[in-house]
């Protein structure tokens, strides 16, 4: 991917790993245009990166992305980068009783989301010289946390979806690109300052450095080993992930 001239769209960039890659993308020399739910963020956002753009979405609502996606088409023809990384990622418990609303709403957000605006916006992006679609998965759609087992699910099924998408658009300008993040220290559920987790600015930087090659999987050589785990005896180094964080759990606040 080129990384500077680009008119950049990325969902949920008011916090984490969203916020670092727009930053550093708008640095790079792109028109940034970020999104999220709460106005006052955005504008804190933008504030601190004149020239950086923003729009309120919800992307749990399809009318929200069918009203964003019509906006950024008509004042913003050029768009040519698409960044899928909206997402949340709530405690569940799948040896229990499961809350039907809660596990609705993180595949809605995180898996129904990135479908439904990069649909809204494909065949603009295929009329592009060349453009990008990124979205951001996880090291969990390899090595699901038992304790974020909906979450972990729907990180999988966009892996697969973005596998299926790449194959689709092969004959066109668009690129499809997959950033699965480690455990990054941001958050997503709460900054724990854990040793574990990698450094936000660390990893935007591996990020952006890899973006500007031919790669189509975005992954810091931390988690090279988890992204190739999968295979007839998986089920093995899963169980020891999960139970490691069982026996050291992540501390909260």
């Amino acid at each position: 991917m080129q990384l500077s001239g680009n008119t950049i769209f990325i969902t949920g960039a008011t916090s984490g790993i969203g916020r670092g890659l727009a930053e550093a993308l708008h640095r790079l020399g792109n028109q940034v245009i970020i999104s999220g739910r709460r106005k006052a963020l955005l504008d804190e956002v933008t504030a601190a990166n004149p020239g950086m753009q923003s729009i309120e979405l919800d992307i749990a609502s399809p009318e929200s992305i069918k009203s964003v996606a019509t906006w950024l088409m008509a004042s913003h023809p050029k768009l040519n980068v698409l960044i899928n990384n909206a997402g949340l990622m709530p405690f569940d418990n799948p040896g229990a009783v499961m809350d039907d609303a809660v596990s609705i709403n993180i595949l809605t957000t995180n898996l129904l989301g990135p479908i439904r605006m990069t649909s809204e916006l494909i065949e603009h992006l295929k009329a592009q010289p060349a453009a990008t679609i990124i979205h951001n998965t996880s090291v969990v759609a390899f090595m699901p946390i038992a304790g974020n087992a909906v979450y972990s699910a729907g990180k999988a099924a966009l892996h697969s979806y973005t596998q299926s998408q790449r194959f689709a658009l092969r004959d066109t300008p668009v690129k499809v690109v997959e950033i699965a993040p480690p455990w990054v220290n941001t958050d997503l559920i709460y900054k724990s300052g854990d040793p574990r987790a990698m450094p936000l600015d660390a990893y935007i930087e591996d990020t952006i450095r890899q973006l500007g090659t031919d790669e189509e999987e975005i992954i810091v050589d931390g988690i090279r080993e988890l992204r190739n785990n999968p295979g007839a005896g998986e089920y093995t180094l899963i169980a020891g992930f999960n139970q490691m964080l069982v026996d050291d759990p992540i501390p909260v606040g």
